[in-house]
């Protein structure tokens, strides 16, 4: 007994472990209506890298790297292969409470309550086609460390198919997929927690819940308390403005939702555009849109001008866009 329950504390311990040059949050500053953080920046790969490795230790999940470095061979990018990363980012347009996952950009960010204008955000794993994660809006019932697993009858199934069959109880431990921490969400099928398969971070590969990093995890455990609001959106088109220029982040939607918004990309934006502007006091330059959006590679891009009311009738030109306003 002494030996297992030695071997059980040293695996918790490795699990909350934030290994060196891990990154564990991204934290950000807003300053009143800014919507736009960050900045985008490249790294060298190491000789043992992985593309997985790369966004690992720099706070980014696989789809955030491989969507602007296309041309980069996942498992061999080759020492001193420059990577770019993805480290601008536009809010999500909901109100800036608590938690917000952002499912098809596979990225959560939280707003502490008591600290204003803060932003910390980490790369998600969510739920694959036909275990999707729901759209609601909910919050922290439960706050849980070395969570036991019950698979639910249908996993259990799903496994059992496989030939490879589930115990009822997944005690703490390495084969444990919820990792060493756990939140418990209102809807409580569901949960944000850790994984023994952190390669799967910034994948569709959970049945509905929401995987962390370990070293994420184990950092946005602390940081909230029970009663947090969460809200899940849907949201694969962003527009934010930072300094008067307008930008769209634009990612790639689910599959389920091919036929919404493959019709309705355009419109979509618009939507967005005009939530955050005033009495139409911007220039936006649409064909610019619709590369963004036919694109979709998951970073902003400027595509236009907010004026401020002294200035509606001015006109100017942006030098690092290449956009030009037009009298309105």
């Amino acid at each position: 007994m002494q030996y297992k329950e030695r071997c059980k504390t040293l695996w918790l311990a490795a699990a909350m472990l934030v290994l060196p040059g891990w990154a564990s949050a991204q934290v950000f500053y807003l300053k009143g209506n800014e919507s736009v953080v960050g900045e985008l920046k490249s790294v060298r790969a190491e000789f043992n890298d992985t593309l997985l490795d790369v966004g690992r230790k720099n706070g980014f999940g696989y789809e955030d790297l491989k969507l602007i470095n296309p041309d980069v061979d996942t498992w061999m990018p080759g020492e001193g292969r420059e990577i770019r990363l993805p480290g601008q980012f536009v809010i999500p347009n909901v109100p800036r409470q608590g938690l917000v996952l952002n499912i098809p950009e596979m990225r959560l960010y939280y707003f502490p309550k008591d600290k204003q204008g803060e932003v910390i955000t980490y790369p998600l794993g969510v739920g694959r086609e036909g275990w999707a994660t729901p759209y609601l809006k909910t919050s922290i019932v439960q706050k849980k460390e070395n969570p036991a697993w019950y698979p639910p009858e249908s996993i259990r199934k799903e496994h059992e198919e496989k030939g490879d069959p589930l115990p009822k109880i997944v005690k703490a431990g390495p084969d444990n997929p919820l990792g060493a921490f756990a939140l418990r969400l209102g809807m409580r099928d569901y949960l944000i927690h850790g994984t023994n398969k952190p390669w799967g971070v910034g994948m569709r590969v959970s049945h509905g819940c929401i995987r962390l990093f370990p070293e994420d995890i184990a950092d946005l455990f602390q940081r909230v308390d029970i009663g947090t609001p969460v809200n899940i959106i849907n949201q694969p088109y962003k527009v934010g403005e930072l300094d008067g220029v307008i930008y769209l982040e634009v990612h790639p939607h689910l599959d389920e939702d091919n036929n919404h918004f493959e019709q309705n990309s355009l419109t979509e934006v618009v939507k967005y555009i005009i939530a955050t502007t005033e009495e139409n006091r911007y220039k936006i330059d649409w064909n610019l849109v619709k590369t963004v959006v036919n694109e979709s590679k998951g970073i902003p891009v400027a595509i236009g001008f907010n004026f401020p009311p002294a200035d509606v009738q001015a006109a100017a030109t942006d030098k690092s866009t290449g956009i030009t306003a037009a009298k309105q």
